[in-house]
């Protein structure tokens, strides 16, 4: 964590915003993954099985034990530890209890074949994502995914094998805590590497490389570049839009009625969002020209007085 002393003030809360934003799509994808009943990552299995039989809140249990593995990662490899690993030890129970409410009022327990394959898929790509945009920040690791690297230079043994063993340990331990292990738990556990690559290099890089870029420039020149940097991912995120609106036509002839209802909902919570997108690109768009019509103004005042 050296190189957090050369980074300036907004670098340092940009990168937390990042960090926080991960977290909190970390555990929406692991709310949507107790919601499909389709198992949750090792760590948090045993802890819901374990919280339930104490009867305590997942949320007071999880920060229970993320604080016994703190004071171990303090004591053998405190430069793993940051901003993010407390913003991760202390959210991601309480949050995981809280979206899974907001997805119980809102979807309640139904559960069919459509439901649980679209939890398990979206849970998992907000999961990783999530992951990903953490980790990305360079902030700190969460206190469980640093005792693999730990060990691993500790014992001189490969990351990989380590991290294998240590979740197939804390998977056995969610089973006989009567958790919730099922398919997504194997998912996340062995099989969630290539999506988590995935997002670094199209997000959290991308991401990360803007917010260091901010350090170089100063004023209006920062505002003027984030929008760029927003633009360029809004215009990405439209056309993955357009894709997915023409794939689903394609496959509009096999969805039965009650999937037609469900996407309609899906598609109208979209459309407020879009609206809400729209507007505020419009606000900014306004600020644009405005500044630069101010710029033009001055401009010219400027070349009068100079005639004077």
């Amino acid at each position: 964590m050296e190189e957090s002393k050369n980074r300036s003030i907004s670098n340092i809360f940009l990168r937390t915003l990042m960090s926080f934003v991960g977290i909190a799509l970390v555990s929406l994808g692991a709310a949507l993954l107790r919601g499909g009943k389709v198992g949750l990552d090792p760590f948090t299995a045993v802890n819901t099985g374990m919280s339930e039989h104490l009867k305590l809140s997942l949320g007071v249990y999880q920060l229970s034990v993320n604080l016994v593995i703190f004071i171990f990662v303090l004591l053998l490899d405190r430069k793993k530890i940051g901003i993010g690993t407390v913003l991760n030890m202390v959210l991601v129970g309480f949050e995981i209890q809280w979206f899974s409410a907001l997805y119980t009022s809102i979807f309640g327990t139904r559960l069919n074949a459509i439901i649980i394959f679209s939890n398990l898929v979206i849970g998992l790509l907000f999961f990783t994502l999530g992951s990903s945009m953490y980790m990305g920040a360079e902030l700190g690791v969460a206190p469980y995914d640093a005792i693999a690297p730990i060990l691993s230079n500790r014992f001189h043994t490969q990351y990989r094998t380590i991290r294998i063993a240590q979740d197939i340990l804390f998977m056995i331990a969610a089973y006989f805590a009567a958790g919730p292990v099922g398919i997504g738990t194997v998912i996340v556990a062995f099989f969630t590497g290539p999506l988590i690559t995935f997002w670094d290099l199209h997000v959290s890089q991308p991401m990360r490389q803007t917010i260091d870029g901010l350090d170089e420039l100063t004023g209006a020149a920062k505002i003027t570049y984030l929008l760029t940097n927003f633009g360029r991912s809004s215009y990405n995120l439209v056309t993955q839009s357009y894709e997915l609106t023409n794939l689903m036509q394609l496959r509009l002839s096999e969805y039965s009625p009650k999937d037609i209802e469900d996407q309609m909902k899906i598609t109208q919570r979209n459309m407020k969002i879009a609206e809400a997108a729209y507007k505020s690109s419009e606000h900014r768009y306004n600020m644009l020209r405005e500044e630069l019509l101010r710029r033009d103004r001055a401009a010219k005042h400027a070349e009068e007085e100079s005639k004077n």
